[in-house]
């Protein structure tokens, strides 16, 4: 008895499954839409008025300001960058970094986020540099510095000027304080509980390198000097603004919400920088009495004020497309003929992908590039 034939069954293909709407644009974009949201709130409740009069005092000469106090604070910026890398033997010349942090700077206005052009000087820097991991952790490390920074500077000032937030600052700062302590206790008992080998590697050199990133001999008082004078200069940005905005509040009136205003701008939810610095500084000086309009006004002024100080990461764009496009000369020997095609493929692709514009950049040894995308 013969047999049957065995049934063969086409598979059917899989049938895609449904991708729920817009939840990977929603979070990628959710930064975006919290700066409008905040944004289009306060033009509703308050009027375009208030926008447009901002606009309408700035000046020349104010222009001018902005950008010699920009120079200072980018100057100073890619100086504590340099000092961070160095600790951690990485190579990066100032000049390329003052180039590199202008651009960067630019980006972070430009781009949705406001953190967009940090991913970009860190990414390139540890490429050039042959070491991702740690190109990246010298911008986490600089951008972590200028944080301590202004808690530092912050906490002082709101816990010893009149501010709407003093009394409120001064009742939960020492349980804050001990919140925080629990917090890294918890964290040093579960990293101590972990396995011996793996502990003591990772940990160890996690704390090595913040070690010689920001508290060496070499790094430590040039990265305090340089946090100090770049948050002076911010600081300053916003007492122009004001005067610019027409406050006649005194400087010690002003710092408390200078800080406040510098503590919203670190918040990634803006769109172009406007967003939480605008509602934050339209709540602290109405709560200082000086209106909730004059802060809109402010902080519009000190945004088109930063924005005008980025404005030279332009020529850094421009200038390091104009190079790759003309292209680079080759400094290393010619390769032998017995050399194989598939050495030689990947200077070809570094070659190729610097020349795309705008993000683009001179991979010359040290120097931080441009990422294709961001």
């Amino acid at each position: 008895m013969t047999p049957e034939p065995e049934q063969r069954t086409t598979p059917q293909p899989k049938q895609p499954t449904p991708r729920r709407f817009g939840s990977r644009a929603l979070r990628t974009h959710i930064g975006t839409i919290a700066g409008v949201a905040i944004l289009g709130a306060l033009l509703w409740r308050l009027g375009t008025g208030v926008l447009l009069d901002g606009l309408r005092r700035i000046d020349t000469v104010t222009l001018l300001v902005a950008l010699g106090i920009g120079v200072v604070t980018t100057v100073f910026s890619a100086w504590r960058w340099q000092l961070v890398a160095r600790g951690l033997r990485i190579r990066l010349p100032l000049g390329p970094a003052v180039a590199d942090y202008y651009r960067a700077l630019f980006l972070n206005a430009a781009l949705p986020g406001g953190v967009l052009g940090d991913v970009h000087r860190a990414v390139r820097h540890g490429q050039s540099a042959g070491d991702l991991r740690r190109g990246v952790k010298a911008v986490v490390l600089e951008r972590v510095a200028g944080q301590i920074a202004l808690t530092v500077f912050g906490a002082a000032v709101l816990l010893t000027l009149p501010s709407p937030v003093r009394d409120d600052v001064r009742t939960f700062a020492a349980p804050t304080a001990l919140a925080a302590a629990g917090v890294l206790a918890v964290l040093l008992a579960v990293r101590m509980n972990r396995a011996a080998a793996r502990r003591g590697g990772a940990l160890r050199r996690g704390l090595g390198e913040v070690r010689e990133g920001l508290l060496s001999r070499q790094a430590g008082p040039g990265v305090a000097l340089s946090s100090a004078v770049i948050l002076a200069g911010h600081v300053a940005m916003f007492v122009v603004a004001a005067r610019v905005a027409g406050s006649a509040a005194s400087v010690a009136v002003l710092l408390p919400l200078a800080v406040l205003a510098l503590v919203a701008m670190g918040l990634p939810l803006n769109v172009g920088g406007f967003g939480p610095r605008e509602g934050v500084t339209a709540w602290a000086f109405g709560a200082a009495g000086l209106g909730a309009s004059s802060g809109v006004t402010v902080a519009v002024v000190y945004g088109v004020l930063s924005f005008v100080a980025s404005l030279p990461g332009v020529v850094v764009l421009v200038a390091r497309w104009y190079t790759g496009l003309r292209g680079y000369p080759s400094t290393a020997p010619e390769p032998s003929a017995d050399v194989s095609s598939a050495k030689i493929a990947p200077n070809d692709s570094v070659r190729l992908a610097s020349s795309s514009f705008p993000f683009s950049a001179d991979p010359r040894e040290g120097r931080p590039m441009t990422p294709d995308s961001v």
